[in-house]
């Protein structure tokens, strides 16, 4: 349940049910995943996105081993304090886990309560939605009210233009392609694949070839490239030594 919320942090359902399997089957427990190379997780991590879950999840298994001996909390506040855990998974987790009346939100459960609750209602926002969720929560199952909950908001999707986007919280994602989270990934994947250090010419050069941009790069590749590289440095993902070579830490 913990890995499973980490990676629905973000990404398709269909896309974790392909992935969580092979997870399970490297790292079958919080012991096996934290004793794993930063490098090994990554690795299986590739395709799933925004990489940075991967470091909080390697980091809060070394959490969970060192100080709760390799038993999850069921404490919301004690969950809140491992890496890459928020609000949300915070509350997810003892629900489905422990099942915890915990209160929380997500996708598919503001989609029912702005349809049903607040329709035709713009600006929506999860403060308010909050209340009703916990008026409504089934205290003596919460997780079976919970996948109950969650399924429906999936079928609303397929049924009614989106509720969501009347919500305060709605963002629409900025394209893929072309993007420093595209770059960001081509980074991970040229350095997990090499398994040493590759010197910042080379990654900055195989980077654009792996992305098909060509011979060379466009104009604004540069930016691109020193944003995605400053912000898995600044995630903790890769290591740059005083040569310029790069690393996976």
């Amino acid at each position: 349940m913990f890995l499973s919320e980490f990676m629905l942090q973000q990404t398709q359902t269909s896309r974790v049910e392909q992935k969580l399997p092979e997870f399970l089957r490297v790292f079958p427990d919080f012991a096996s995943l934290a004793a794993a190379r930063l490098s090994q997780v990554l690795s299986l991590w590739q395709g799933m996105g925004y990489n940075r879950r991967a470091g909080y999840l390697h980091r809060s298994a070394q959490e969970v081993v060192q100080r709760y001996h390799g038993f999850l909390p069921e404490d919301p506040q004690l969950l809140r304090s491992l890496p890459g855990i928020g609000s949300y998974t915070s509350n997810s987790i003892p629900a489905f886990a422990y099942n915890r009346p915990t209160v929380f939100i997500e996708t598919n459960i503001r989609r029912v309560y702005l349809h049903h609750f607040f329709y035709g209602q713009q600006g929506v926002a999860d403060g308010e939605l909050m209340p009703l969720i916990a008026e409504t929560l089934d205290t003596q199952n919460p997780r079976r009210w919970y996948y109950a909950l969650m399924d429906y908001g999936a079928y609303l999707s397929r049924i009614v233009i989106n509720p969501n986007r009347r919500s305060r919280q709605y963002t629409k994602q900025s394209p893929f392609e072309g993007s420093v989270r595209q770059v960001r990934g081509a980074i991970l994947r040229i350095l997990t694949a090499q398994g040493q250090g590759v010197s910042r010419d080379e990654v900055y050069t195989r980077v654009y070839q792996d992305l098909g941009l060509g011979d060379s790069p466009p104009r604004d590749y540069e930016t691109r490239f020193l944003q995605a590289s400053s912000t898995l440095i600044n995630d903790g993902l890769i290591l740059q030594d005083g040569d310029g070579t790069y690393n996976i830490p």
